[in-house]
């Protein structure tokens, strides 16, 4: 038990993504069983070097019902995959048809808590060009963040800034206190999603955020 939560078993989806290797050591150190699903059995190793289980299984190609099973006995889903941007039919199969059958397996398998990693524009109103590479991402997160706030799922919705590989500041601002688009560490994005994780007042909530001066729990509970 964590913080009054009972969000003892966890499935990283993007078990071997940049975040999540970073998240998986939090997570496990914090005392949670989780289960890292990832897409190459050679990640395995490194997966399993973090205390998490890992379970190799492509979401990309995996149906509703299947993900349900995988997900089944856990106690709460954090979404940290990505096509990685380079094929637009690639980056709209995994970060938006994908993403969506996961939130509607999540609620087959009763799993009724649910953090997707974003980014800070994403949206209806994202912005981005259609001619933009960055278009398919942007237009792919947005529809899956949009799905994930018409669920009946208890989630959050993480928008950090432009990711850097700096060390973790454990500081952030979001944009409830203001913040603009910046830049913010991984190890920071992945140090929010734990938090988020254990902070019941994050849910129903999009919280974007970049590097700032505010303690990241201080800043999580900041309501608008």
């Amino acid at each position: 038990m964590h913080n009054g939560f009972m969000e003892d078993r966890i499935v990283v989806i993007g078990g071997h993504g940049k975040v999540a290797r970073l998240l998986l050591p939090l997570l496990t150190g914090a005392g949670h069983q989780v289960t890292a699903v990832i897409r190459n059995p050679d990640h395995a190793t490194a997966v399993g070097a973090t205390g998490a289980i890992p379970l190799v299984t492509d979401v990309e190609h995996l149906g509703t019902g299947a993900l349900a099973g995988h997900l089944a006995g856990h106690d709460a889903v954090i979404w940290s995959a990505g096509a990685g941007g380079g094929d637009p039919a690639r980056t709209f199969a995994v970060d938006r048809d994908a993403a969506i059958r996961s939130m509607e397996a999540a609620a087959e398998a009763g799993v009724r808590r649910y953090l997707m990693v974003s980014y800070f524009g994403a949206g209806p109103d994202h912005g981005v060009p259609e001619d933009n590479p960055f278009f398919p991402y942007a237009a792919a997160k947005s529809a899956a963040d949009q799905h994930l706030t018409g669920t009946a799922l208890a989630w959050t919705v993480l928008g950090p800034s432009r990711l850097t590989d700096g060390p973790a500041t454990g500081l952030i601002e979001t944009d409830t206190q203001g913040a603009v688009p910046g830049e913010v560490p991984r190890a920071d994005v992945a140090a929010v999603t734990l938090a988020a994780l254990h902070d019941p007042s994050t849910i129903g909530r999009t919280i974007r955020f970049n590097t700032g001066t505010t303690p990241i729990a201080k800043a999580l509970a900041a309501r608008p």
